[in-house]
Formats: C-alpha cells, structure tokens, sequence
C-alpha cells in the first residue's frame, strides 16, 4: 500500500497478495533468520490457473502463506501448474520441488543452473564449498573454517533438491493468455534467468536487479569464472532492451529496470576505483586484506562489524571485483595458491 505520494505505508515484506498488473500478483513468502527476511513470488493468472515466477523456500510456513495469499484471488496452491525459477538458490527453487510434490506442479530451471544443482545433490551439505575454496585463494583461511563449521552443521534439506521438469534456455514461454520472453542474466548465478512480460511491461528479475542493494555474485556451486564480468554484461545487455517496471525477488517493485541497472553498473564502477585505491596504497596485498579496507553495506559499516556469513561474502565480491581488474590489465596478481594482488 502506498499514500498518494507514493510512499510506501507498509514493508515490502507484510504477507498478502498484491496486484501488480492485470492477472499478476506479487506475493511475499518469509525467509526466517535470514536478513532478506522475504522473498516475492509472482502468481500470474493463466487459462489454466496459475504460472508462479520463483518458487520460494521450502520451510514449514511458505504452504500456509501462500495458500493465505492465493485465497485473496480465490486460488488455491492446488491451481499453480507451472513453476519458473529465476536461479539455483534454495529461497527460489526448493519450494517450487514442494509445489510439484504436492500438487502436481511442473517446475523449470535455467540450463545452466545445471552443474550446480547435480554438485549440490551430490554433496548433500549445506557446506558452500565454492565460496571456501575462493576464501582460501583471498587469504582467509580463519573465516574459511569458521564458515565450514556453521554451515556443516546446519540441517541439509534433502527432500529441497531434485531435477526440474525442463531446463530453460532463452525463448518464448506460451503461458495462454500471455507469453514470457526467457532471458539468460548470468553472473549472480551462471544459470540465472529473467522474464520479460511484454505485453504489460513487467521484467521479473529475480536477483540480478534488486531495487535497494546489490546482489551477491557467483555464490554457488561449481567452478567460478570470472561471475562478475558476466554479471556486468548481463546488466548491460538489459539497457539493450525494452525498459519495463522491476519486479524483483526482494524488495519493492519500482517503475524503471533501466534506471536500477544504471545504478548498479555505477556502484561496482565505484567499487573497482576504491579496490583500486586500497591496493595502490598498501603496495600489495590478498583480496581480504583489501576487504578489511573497504566499507560495507548502505550504511558504511566496517568488514569487523559485519557477521561470519556476510564477511565471506565480502571478501568473495572483493575477489571478483580484484580478477576482473587483472583481467583488464589494472591490476597485476601472483599465480600462488593465495592470490596477492598489486599495482601494474
């Protein structure tokens, strides 16, 4: 709900079901003890009942919320046919594998999503074994362990993770009453995908294009190719097409993509010059001293004060930031296990 100035009078995260268009809905599911705290599914009315973008997390509440939810349509979760996930993870993906449980819904997955989703049913760990591996090439061993002892010991949801029904490529999904344009954004994730809803203007972006803070990069499973060159790209390519109103997996909706992607390219312009700078002024040093520079989050916060979890993630989103500029030739890096980074 918003006053007539348009601002906002209730969280993004208030549970119901909200029109956003004619026929499509946006729905928040909660995400307990995670600073996200939702995730928004979209419910989109077709001939045949109801096409879901994004699944949620499969936690015991998100089947009372959505049937909550969907009984303000006169739907029910039994009505939802199809289930088309932006990304491999598991707040997107593992209640969609519920739904289909459940119900009978068919559920679908970016191709490249692929390789992630057989490692992590191989694994069967909470354990994000790719993120480790690029905190001991940053040089931090410490974190690395600590990280490996809390996410070990987290319950791994086995009955979460089983193959879609398809693997998406780019293309056109002919849901009857309106069709989706699949397109591939890799770079929060290799297989992330985006949808485009011509026909009113929406584009449903999963993480790639979040209305108030940036999405982390190339946190999943799976050898790691320089994500943020690819997620750069994708975010490009979006100026490419057609502006339409954002509809993101966390956060509001807001009125251009175009406006957010200029936004977000120049936040990580940003990033690179202060990287840039912390490297040239202590002459050398790995992507986690450089982290321990830097400041985190809208509110400016120091690497100590922010917890286990979101240190990982900052050194990693250092380290992306550290190869492309290698990459580009700004920066110059030792070939050893731990990455020592310096200027040209």
């Amino acid at each position: 709900m918003t006053t007539t100035s348009g601002v906002p009078t209730s969280a993004w995260t208030d549970p119901g079901c909200f029109e956003v268009a004619p026929g499509v809905h946006r729905i928040p599911l909660s995400m307990p003890n995670d600073g996200l705290r939702a995730i928004n599914v979209y419910a989109i009315e077709t001939a045949r009942g109801l096409a879901l973008i994004d699944g949620g997390w499969r936690i015991p509440s998100a089947l009372r919320e959505l049937t909550v939810a969907l009984a303000g349509i006169r739907h029910s979760p039994a009505d939802i046919h199809d289930v088309y996930v932006t990304h491999i993870h598991r707040d997107h993906y593992t209640f969609a594998v519920e739904l289909r449980r459940l119900f009978g819904a068919r559920v679908h997955l970016g191709r490249h999503e692929q390789p992630g989703l057989h490692e992590v049913m191989a694994i069967r760990t909470n354990v994000p074994v790719g993120s480790i591996r690029e905190l001991e090439r940053a040089g931090a061993p410490a974190l690395a362990s600590d990280m490996i002892d809390v996410t070990a010991a987290e319950p791994f949801d086995h009955d979460g993770w089983e193959l879609p029904d398809s693997w998406l490529d780019a293309g056109t999904l002919d849901l009857g009453r309106r069709e989706l344009e699949v397109v591939p954004t890799p770079g929060h994730t290799k297989g992330h995908l985006v949808f485009h809803d011509h026909a009113n203007e929406l584009l449903f972006t999963g993480d790639h294009v979040l209305p108030t803070i940036t999405p982390s990069i190339g946190f999943e499973l799976g050898a790691r190719e320089l994500p943020l060159r690819h997620y750069l790209t994708s975010l490009r390519m979006l100026l490419t097409r057609p502006d339409a109103r954002l509809m993101p997996a966390h956060g509001y909706p807001a009125d251009s993509v175009h406006d957010r992607v200029g936004e977000l390219l120049a936040h990580h312009a940003e990033r690179f010059d202060q990287a840039e700078r912390v490297v040239r002024t202590i002459g050398s040093g790995t992507a986690a001293e450089v982290a321990d520079r830097l400041l985190w989050t809208r509110r400016g916060r120091r690497f100590t004060e922010l917890d286990p979890f979101n240190q990982m993630m900052a050194v990693c989103e250092t380290l992306a930031h550290l190869d492309v500029m290698v990459e580009d030739g700004r920066l110059a890096a030792t070939a050893t296990p731990v990455a020592v980074f310096s200027a040209r």
